[in-house]
């Protein structure tokens, strides 16, 4: 009989990178995926990380199948808030037999380190599936894929504001000036996934508002079939 796959959870920010690692793990096939981790700010109702409404993240959830588990965060959120609140995480995912927690990273050395001393002692391995996957490969692999992607926030000290609510999609490539890595790996621009085989089934979006906020400009993004949502509170940056 076949050994048991080992349980992971996924890191999710609602981004292309996110999305990627969990279509990755599952072509792999060597690990069960039983669950979504999304950090939400509190104040707002929104993914901490790159202010997608929850409604929306909700959604991509249920598109890819799988159990999201939201962790709230208050605002502003220091770092002893958010290690407390996801060591509540990893206490219960140990409970619940989850031996990883996969995460979307691509090269940012620090970052990785930031994530492996949190899990130390949590008796749970991280796992970088995209780890130094060249970003311009990955990038053209992710748009060939069908993936299919909002920009909803961009750092205007590399890119222009106009570029938030584009399409991630060949021309979005091709328009990007040198010094931007493709994939945004180092906060360039960040995304919300709204189709890719990841997913069982495309959601519906369209973008909203455009603001600036702390030194970045974010577009909204909405649920097509509901534009009276346009009403809830506005964006806020991450955390």
């Amino acid at each position: 009989m076949d050994q048991a796959k080992k349980k992971v959870l996924l890191s999710w920010s609602s981004g292309k990178d996110s999305a990627w690692t969990l279509h990755v793990l599952r072509q792999q096939n060597v690990y069960e995926i039983v669950g979504l981790i999304t950090t939400i700010n509190s104040a707002f109702d929104r993914a901490a990380m790159h202010s997608t409404r929850r409604v929306l993240v909700e959604m991509q959830a249920a598109a890819a199948g799988l159990p999201l588990i939201t962790v709230p965060l208050p605002w502003p959120c220091s770092n002893a808030d958010y290690e407390s609140a996801m060591k509540r995480v990893c206490d219960q995912a140990r409970a619940d037999g989850v031996s990883a927690i996969a995460f979307g990273d691509l090269f940012l050395a620090d970052i990785r380190a930031y994530r492996e001393q949190q899990l130390t002692d949590t008796g749970l391995q991280p796992l970088f599936p995209l780890w130094q996957i060249p970003t311009c490969e990955l990038a053209r692999t992710m748009v060939r894929s069908g993936l299919r992607a909002k920009l909803v926030c961009v750092d205007p000290k590399t890119l222009r504001p106009e570029f938030a609510g584009r399409d991630f999609d060949k021309k979005l490539l091709a328009d990007l000036p040198p010094h931007v890595d493709p994939c945004g790996e180092n906060g360039e621009f960040h995304t919300f996934v709204h189709a890719g085989p990841m997913f069982d089934y495309e959601i519906p979006v369209v973008t909203g508002e455009r603001v600036q906020r702390d030194g970045f400009w974010y577009c909204d993004v909405l649920p097509a079939e509901a534009p009276a949502m346009q009403q809830v509170p506005s964006i806020v940056p991450p955390n």
